[in-house]
C-alpha cells in the first residue's frame, strides 16, 4: 500500500504550499479546505465533484434512496469514530460476540467486516513489500550457486523468472531509499535542539534564518531546514518552543513512514505472516482465517477512506463524506502497513460481495503480483455479482502502461480492452487548477479512467480525530462515494453505466500535466475522461440514459446483509 502523507514529504510540500496561500490560514480551522472536493466547479472554479448540487437534481426527480453498501478493503477502521458510527454497515444476522457463525457464512463475530491480516495470534501490523517477498522466493532459484540450474529454472519458468527480475531491480532501488531517508529525517530529528537553539529566542520568520550564520555542516543542514519550514504559513512568525513541538510532530510523521520500510518491508528477513495468521499463503483454497479485529495496530489509511465515502459531521466538525446518505461502509482488512497479499484481497473481494457490497473501494497496489490470476478470478466474480470495483491509480508518477501497478483490469498492457467491465481506475487531482494532476498520481490515457481529488483531502481518522492526507487512495474514496449516490437512488444502474455517466461528464482541462514528456503533455491526455468527475452531470447522464422506475423498489429501510444459508464456495481453487 502506498500512502502519501503530507508530513513525510514535508521537504518540498510546505515550501509549495506557502507559495500558493495568499492568506495564512491554519488548514485545521479553514473550512474551505476541509471541503473543498465537493464544490461545484462552474460556481467555484475548482475542481470538486459538486456533490450537493448531485442531491439536489436526484431529490428533484422524486428518486428515493436506497442505502449502498460499500466495501473498504484497506487497514482497518474505526467503526466507533463519531463521524463514522452511523453509517457503518452492521451484519443483522450475526449475533455479536457469542463465538458462533450464526449466518453461516465462514466467519465468526463478523459484526462490521472481516479481517485478512490476522489471525488467532493477532494482527499484522507492518509486513514486507512484495518486492521482497518475490527476490526471497526466487533468489535461491535463479540465482543460486549452481550456473547450470540457474539457467534451466529460468528457461522453464519465463513468466516468474521475468517477475524475479522485475522484483529484484525494484527491490534493490527503493530499499536503498528507504534506509537513506530514515536516516535523514533520524538527523534531522537529532539535530531539533540545535535548529531551536539557533532561532536564539526569536519567532521563525525567513529574515531570522538568513541572518544565521552556521560555523559547522550540522548547523549548516539545520539552518537548511528552518528555512524551509519558515515558508509555511502555519509555523511561520512562532517562537521557539511551537517550532519544536512542530518539528517533532513532522519527524515523528516521517520517521514512522520510513523506518518500517528501512527494517521490516525491505528486509529479506522479516516475515510475520506465519506465527501471527498462520496458515499456508500459498495455498489460495484458504479462506477461513482471518478474525473480527476491525481497527487493527493502524487503522489511519482505512478510516480516512471511510470519512471520504460516508463521514457524517457531528458536534464542530464538517467534514462529510461524498455518500454521506448514501453509504454503508463494510470494513474488509486485507492491506497492511506494507503490500497487501494477493491471497487476501481475492478472499476480502469474495467475502465483501457475498455480505451484500456492491461497491468495493480498494486503495492499494503493487508493482508485481505473484497471484494476480486469483485476484482476476475474484474480479470476475464481482462482476458476475454486478459489483463495482474502483481502484486507486497509484502513487508513483508513473505511466502505468510503462510501469505495471497491480491489481490491473488488463491482462496485458496491450489488451485493447479491460478483461471486465466492472472497474474505474482513479487518478489524483489537487484544488490548483494550474496544478491539477497531483503530482505524485499515476496516469495513462488507456488505463486510468477518471481523475477526481485526492490532494490536500480532510477526514477522520481514528480515536474520533481528523488529518489531511493526500494520494490516489483518497482520490478513489470520492469516485466510491460518488458511485454510490448514483446506485442508491438508481439501483438498476450497471457498474459499466455508473463509469460511462462518471467519464463522459468529467470536466476537462488542457492545462500543462507536469508529466517528464515533452509530448501529449496536458491533463486531459492523462486519463480516458480527460477531466476531473462531477458528480452532479454524471447523476443527470446516468438519469437520462439508464434510470427505469418500473425496474427497480427503492426505499429508505435500515441496511441489512442478505441471509447466507451455505458456506460460499470459490469455483476455481488455486495452489502454488
Amino acid at each position: 500500500m502506498n500512502k502519501i502523507l503530507i508530513a513525510a514529504c514535508f521537504m518540498t510540500s510546505f515550501a509549495s504550499f506557502a507559495q500558493k496561500a495568499e492568506v495564512p490560514l491554519d488548514p485545521m480551522q479553514d473550512k474551505n479546505l476541509m471541503t473543498w472536493y465537493h464544490q461545484d466547479f462552474a460556481s467555484s472554479n475548482t475542481y470538486g465533484v459538486n456533490t450537493q448540487n448531485a442531491y439536489k437534481y436526484l431529490e428533484s426527480k422524486g428518486l428515493k434512496i436506497k442505502p449502498v453498501i460499500v466495501g473498504v478493503l484497506d487497514s482497518g477502521v474505526d467503526v466507533e469514530h463519531p463521524g463514522l458510527i452511523k453509517n457503518m454497515w452492521r451484519n443483522v444476522n450475526e449475533v455479536p460476540n457469542n463465538g458462533k457463525d450464526d449466518d453461516g457464512n465462514g466467519y465468526i463475530d463478523d459484526i462490521y467486516g472481516w479481517n485478512f491480516s490476522g489471525g488467532k495470534n493477532g494482527d499484522i501490523d507492518v509486513d514486507n513489500m512484495e518486492v521482497t517477498r518475490v527476490v526471497k522466493k526466487y533468489q535461491s532459484v535463479f540465482e543460486g550457486p549452481n550456473s547450470t540450474q540457474n539457467k534451466s529454472n529460468q528457461a522453464k519458468m519465463p513468466e516468474d523468472f521475468n517477475m524475479y527480475m522485475t522484483a529484484k531491480e525494484i527491490f534493490t532501488k527503493k530499499s536503498v531509499e528507504a534506509k537513506q531517508n530514515y536516516e535523514t529525517y533520524k538527523r534531522i530529528q537529532e539535530m531539533i535542539p540545535t535548529m531551536v537553539g539557533m532561532l536564539n529566542g526569536q519567532n521563525l520568520t525567513q529574515e531570522v534564518v538568513s541572518a544565521i550564520k552556521p560555523t559547522t555542516s550540522e548547523q549548516a543542514m539545520a539552518a537548511s531546514v528552518l528555512g524551509q519550514i519558515s515558508r509555511d504559513p502555519s509555523i511561520t512568525g512562532k517562537g521557539p518552543a511551537e517550532v519544536k513541538k512542530f518539528l517533532e510532530a513532522q519527524m515523528k510523521e516521517a520517521l514512522d513512514y520510513y523506518e518500517p520500510q528501512a527494517l521490516k518491508q525491505y528486509n529479506l528477513d522479516f516475515d510475520p505472516r506465519a506465527s501471527i495468521v498462520g496458515d499456508n499463503y500459498d495455498n489460495y483454497s484458504e479462506k477461513n482465517y482471518g478474525n473480527n479485529h476491525y481497527k487493527g495496530p493502524d487503522a489511519q489509511h482505512g478510516t480516512h477512506v471511510a470519512g471520504i465515502i460516508a463521514g457524517l459531521p457531528h458536534g464542530d466538525e464538517v467534514q462529510y463524506g461524498v455518500g454521506y446518505k448514501t453509504a454503508k461502509i463494510m470494513t474488509v482488512r486485507a492491506v497492511p502497513n506494507g503490500d497487501e497479499r494477493d491471497k487476501d484481497i481475492a478472499n476480502a473481494i469474495r467475502y465483501a460481495v457475498d455480505n451484500g457490497a456492491k461497491i468495493l473501494n480498494m486503495s492499494f497496489g503493487k508493482p508485481v503480483s505473484p497471484g494476480k490470476d486469483v485476484v482476476w478470478d475474484a474480479f470476475k466474480y464481482a462482476e458476475s455479482k454486478g459489483v463495482l470495483l474502483v481502484k486507486a491509480a497509484g502513487n508513483e508518477n508513473e505511466n502505468i502502461a510503462e510501469n505495471v501497478y497491480f491489481p490491473t483490469n488488463y491482462k496485458t498492457i496491450d489488451d485493447a480492452k479491460p478483461f471486465i467491465n466492472n472497474m474505474i481506475v482513479v487518478g489524483a487531482s489537487t484544488n490548483d487548477n494550474e496544478f491539477l494532476r497531483a503530482s505524485f498520481s499515476n496516469y495513462n490515457k488507456k488505463m486510468v479512467n477518471v481523475f477526481a481529488p485526492g490532494d490536500k483531502i480532510y477526514s477522520t481518522v481514528p480515536d474520533g480525530k481528523y488529518e489531511y492526507l493526500q494520494g490516489t487512495s483518497m482520490a478513489s474514496p470520492v469516485v466510491a462515494g460518488a458511485a454510490s449516490v448514483l446506485l442508491a437512488y438508481m439501483p438498476n444502474l450497471t457498474p459499466a453505466q455508473m463509469i460511462e455517466a462518471l467519464v463522459k461528464t468529467s470536466n476537462k482541462s488542457t492545462v500543462n500535466a507536469m508529466i517528464s514528456s515533452n509530448t501529449d503533455n496536458r491533463f486531459d491526455l492523462m486519463s480516458e475522461a480527460g477531466g476531473v468527475i462531477d458528480l452532479r452531470k454524471a447523476a443527470e447522464y446516468a438519469y437520462t440514459n439508464f434510470y427505469r422506475s418500473s425496474n427497480v423498489k427503492t426505499d429508505s429501510s435500515p441496511m441489512k446483509s442478505s441471509p447466507i444459508k451455505k458456506k460460499p464456495i470459490m469455483k476455481k481453487v488455486y495452489k502454488k
